[in-house]
């Protein structure tokens, strides 16, 4: 059975820092390239980071030189460090795990269930 659990969301002040966990399961995590999107009321969802299998990383522009993902294939688990919030962050963060099969156009994606991120004063 696949599973992206997603945690440690919360409240934080701007200027705060949190660190979002998204825990793999059913599936060889280290095969998968990993990404965080995040979706705020009323918005679309939108790409935050992404982590390919061989650890290289991008970002939005919204969020780069603050958000820093990283992921451990020994605890099949991604991370998201995120410093100096600003009240735009706030949003429900998903992690998504996709990976296409290689000379096919066969593509698994999984997606977790979400965790809020809110930061006010």
């Amino acid at each position: 059975q696949v599973q992206l659990v997603e945690s440690g969301g919360g409240l934080v002040q701007p200027g705060g820092s949190l660190r979002l966990s998204c825990a793999a399961s059913g599936f060889p995590f280290r095969n998968y390239a990993m990404s965080w999107y995040r979706q705020a009321p009323g918005k679309e969802r939108e790409l935050v980071a992404a982590i390919t299998t061989a650890s290289t990383t991008d970002y939005a522009d919204s969020v780069k030189g603050r958000f820093t993902i990283s992921r451990d294939n020994t605890k099949n688990t991604v991370f998201l460090q995120m410093n100096s919030l600003k009240p735009e962050d706030t949003a429900v963060y998903y992690c998504r795990a996709r990976a296409r099969v290689v000379f096919t156009t066969t593509v698994y994606e999984y997606w977790g269930q979400g965790t809020q991120v809110t930061v006010s004063s």
